[in-house]
């Protein structure tokens, strides 16, 4: 049994949680549940196989090991029922670096690139950083009896008249950041008949793919079929699930060898994809040893949801959390509260001293929501909800 109540301090490692709360808020005097890793223990198998490492003098350029992409292959079948050749995946630096690396490689000046907000804000950052214009597919808000928010659908209908001819790519949020929506496989499969119609490249952004609750199952948009596959350049990484953000431990994972082979070849002769020592070790203890921690991790947070829910529906009614099927944040819907987005997060950040993500981050769609980290200590989680009913604002 894991300790998942224990309270580390963070204060003094350089984490973005603390380090950068000056920067994104204005104020460091707050409760900091935003930035979107655990503060739970990384897992001792992790620290036992980094140690082992270090036992020997010399950390010196390293090769890949031969088991490495098999371990991970391995995984992904065991998790995902997805089968994927170990030559089919390529170790990446990061993901943003990932989703930068495509673009650049795979279009042209003047491509338009389909997003699909509220989502993850890097979606919209690196395009326009690299000179690609977006396109906004907006999800659809579908609400609960009470008017708040229960989940988000694609809007199909405007998906498809939006696409041109200088449409060439979309980047896919599977599962969903930062609703936590688990995509099903309806929704992924009419997905895949439409960008194979219109010949479009899908980056398909799968970070949250082991973090999925309440017995679901992760379904990769490149296994719904031969066509998605064919289309697809999928981005996962065992960092979420394992808190070892700061290993940088990512990869990619592309099976039609038109897509596969000229840009494995760029990113070799770039050295785009050699892993440091501590990521090799650090994936292969996680993906050959974690999985019973990542059954108990779950299920802690699945009872920090509960909890969280539990208390904003009796104690925060003007609120309403969306229960996640995926990735550990809940998205709250403030839009009740009659606030501006600068109001909101004025009240949160000084009335309430409470930091969670400002919702227009990921794109002006999320106007009146906030999004909160649940991956820590209940307690923890209890005391946000408590400073928030305390300042009178939520």
């Amino acid at each position: 049994m894991y300790d998942f109540d224990e309270i580390i301090d963070r204060h003094g490692t350089g984490t973005e949680k603390y380090a950068d709360l000056q920067m994104m808020f204005g104020t460091q005097d707050v409760l900091p549940l935003w930035v979107a890793d655990m503060d739970f223990k990384t897992p001792d198998f992790v620290y036992e196989a980094i140690r082992k490492r270090m036992e020997h003098p010399i950390l010196s350029y390293t090769s890949i090991p031969d088991d490495y992409f098999p371990t991970i292959s391995s995984w992904m079948e065991w998790l995902h029922g997805w089968k994927v050749d170990p030559g089919d995946i390529r170790y990446m630096p990061g993901l943003v670096k990932a989703q930068a690396f495509v673009l650049n490689y795979f279009l042209q000046k003047g491509d338009r690139i389909i997003i699909q907000p509220p989502v993850y804000h890097r979606f919209a950052q690196i395009p326009r950083t690299n000179g690609f214009e977006t396109v906004s597919n907006p999800l659809l808000r579908i609400e609960d009896e009470d008017g708040f928010l229960d989940h988000y659908e694609m809007n199909f209908d405007e998906l498809e008249n939006l696409i041109d001819d200088s449409t060439k790519l979309l980047i896919l949020c599977n599962p969903h950041n930062p609703s936590g929506r688990a995509w099903d496989r309806a929704t992924l499969e009419r997905l895949a008949e439409i960008v194979t119609r219109h010949n479009l490249l899908v980056l398909s952004d799968e970070i949250n793919a082991e973090t999925v609750f309440y017995g679901k199952r992760h379904i990769p948009f490149a296994s719904v079929s031969p066509e998605a596959a064919a289309c697809t350049i999928t981005m996962m990484a065992p960092s979420k699930t394992f808190n070892i953000a700061g290993i940088v431990s990512s990869y990619i994972v592309i099976q039609n060898p038109a897509l596969r082979d000229k840009f494995f070849q760029w990113l070799d002769e770039n050295s785009f994809d050699l892993p440091s020592i501590f990521a090799i070790e650090a994936t292969m203890a996680c993906y050959k040893k974690g999985a019973a921690w990542r059954d108990e991790v779950l299920r802690y947070i699945e009872g920090n949801i509960d909890y969280v829910d539990g208390r904003i529906r009796a104690e925060l009614p003007r609120i309403r959390g969306v229960r996640p099927q995926a990735s550990p944040t809940i998205w709250l819907d403030c839009t009740k509260l009659g606030y501006t987005q600068p109001e909101l997060m004025h009240n949160l950040l000084y009335e309430a001293k409470v930091a969670f993500n400002d919702g227009t981050q990921f794109g002006p769609e999320g106007a009146g929501y906030l999004r909160m980290n649940i991956a820590g200590p209940r307690s923890v989680l209890g005391e946000a909800i408590d400073l928030l009913k305390a300042s009178g604002k939520f």
